[in-house]
């Protein structure tokens, strides 16, 4: 539900789109609109004072508030609600933290940090790793662990690596991320899809792809799946492993954002077979600094020495300097920290996502995930199409994603949005969706 503080603020930007409200014209005094509001002086002044930092309005000491002029490059003069933007609240990225482990990581290792190392990674952050994933129920010995520069890395790289099992069909969550796509059709490869949407995906099915076709591996992201943002149950992850191993079919799992999962119990496919079936990737991207590049792999045996030998050949190793400040900002309690302040910051996006999506959103209209506060989608009703719904509401100020790039050429789909809201403001979260479900509407008509 919007509060007094978003009315206000919509209101001002209407009467400013629909230039009721033109170049250097005063706005109506602070009494009269907390009167027509209905609301306290002071929310009225916090809300000019947004819209002045926004520069869409300015402020003459002693005489008031006016609108900005007309002269002003448009984009400027907007307050947009950006639902595109996918990366941590810049608000709440540890730098400094993170300066101080890198300047201990010099001191600390001093050359060592300026050297070739070896392709895997810093000995001495991989058993630091090796602890840490323990609280992700991932248990797994230093020497099966492997840094990479991000896990986007890992994942490229296994696409082309030959498995155990000798068989060479992909088999991959429709729709997927963008990097994923890419790293597929570069190849010129034709994988296998597999739905999800609000129901998870069909296990059925997915027993059926692994019985009849040659799967190599199943690609998965197991919580706050990009885009949809679902997670599986613990039920449906041990049934997934089970036909793995039944199929002799290996799981990619990417866990790029179970450090942010609050349910205790919840556990990834790696804790149901940590022998090699599952091979568990994670990324440090979402919840830390993304310019890091950093990540891991857990690997099984059979592919430790033909993974070494593709990072190698892909970029020696990650650089040496994060890999020795990370080990120390993991050590010393800070990561633990910042994760549990992350974590009370993003379940609470995802609920006001939630709640506005039950509010706002017309009949006819699906959603999918927020719990993480990441990554959601809205299927469109009919025959609606994804690209006229962000066209239209671009002009409202509302920035989403079209997903149609997110599948691939032949499970396209065109009639869903994804949108993140880990880089929006809370009280303007209702505001955007509000919007979302009002360009629905319109454009059913």
């Amino acid at each position: 539900m919007s509060t007094k503080y978003d009315e206000i603020i919509g209101e001002i930007q209407s009467r400013l789109d629909d230039e009721q409200l033109k170049s250097g014209e005063k706005l109506p005094s602070i009494r009269k609109f907390a009167k027509e509001f209905n609301c306290s002086i002071n929310t009225v002044l916090k809300a000019y004072s947004e819209l002045e930092k926004a520069h869409l309005i300015y402020s003459v000491p002693k005489s008031g508030y006016f609108a900005v002029g007309s002269d002003m490059p448009k984009q400027q003069t907007q307050m947009k609600i950006d639902f595109v933007s996918a990366g941590p609240d810049k608000s709440r990225m540890p730098y400094r933290d993170y300066q101080h482990c890198m300047n201990q990581a010099i001191e600390i290792y001093k050359e060592e940090m300026f050297q070739y190392s070896h392709p895997l990674g810093l000995a001495s952050l991989r058993q630091q790793l090796s602890a840490q994933a323990k609280d992700l129920q991932v248990f797994a010995p230093p020497d099966r662990i492997a840094v990479v520069s991000g896990s986007q890395q890992a994942l490229d790289l296994l696409i082309s690596l030959p498995f155990p099992n000798n068989k060479k069909e992909i088999c991959v969550e429709q729709p997927t991320h963008f990097s994923y796509i890419d790293s597929i059709t570069s190849r010129g490869l034709k994988p296998i899809g597999i739905e999800v949407n609000q129901n998870g995906i069909d296990l059925n099915n997915l027993e059926k792809v692994f019985r009849e076709r040659s799967v190599k591996f199943f690609y998965t992201v197991s919580r706050f799946q990009n885009p949809t943002g679902c997670s599986y149950t613990n039920q449906e992850k041990k049934h997934i492993v089970e036909l793995a191993q039944k199929y002799d079919v290996y799981i990619i799992e990417d866990d790029y954002m179970g450090d942010l999962d609050t349910r205790k119990k919840a556990d990834p496919m790696f804790a149901y077979d940590p022998s090699g079936r599952v091979i568990y990737t994670k990324s440090f991207s979402k919840v830390l600094l993304p310019g890091l590049r950093l990540g891991l792999a857990v690997l099984p045996e059979a592919l430790l020495k033909s993974f070494t030998q593709a990072k190698f050949a892909a970029d020696v190793h990650t650089p040496v300097l994060t890999q020795g400040a990370l080990e120390i900002y993991l050590s010393s309690g800070m990561f633990k920290a910042h994760i549990e302040k992350l974590r009370r910051q993003y379940k609470k996006k995802g609920t006001i996502l939630k709640k506005a999506y039950l509010e706002h959103l017309p009949p006819g209209a699906a959603f999918t995930g927020g719990d993480s506060g990441f990554y959601s989608t809205v299927e469109l009703p009919g025959r609606m199409k994804a690209k006229h719904l962000v066209e239209y509401l671009q002009k409202k100020n509302v920035l989403v994603q079209d997903a149609t790039g997110m599948y691939l050429p032949e499970y396209r789909q065109e009639n869903r949005i994804r949108l993140s809201v880990s880089q929006v403001d809370d009280r303007k979260i209702a505001v955007g969706v509000k919007k979302i479900g009002d360009g629905i509407r319109t454009l059913a008509k």
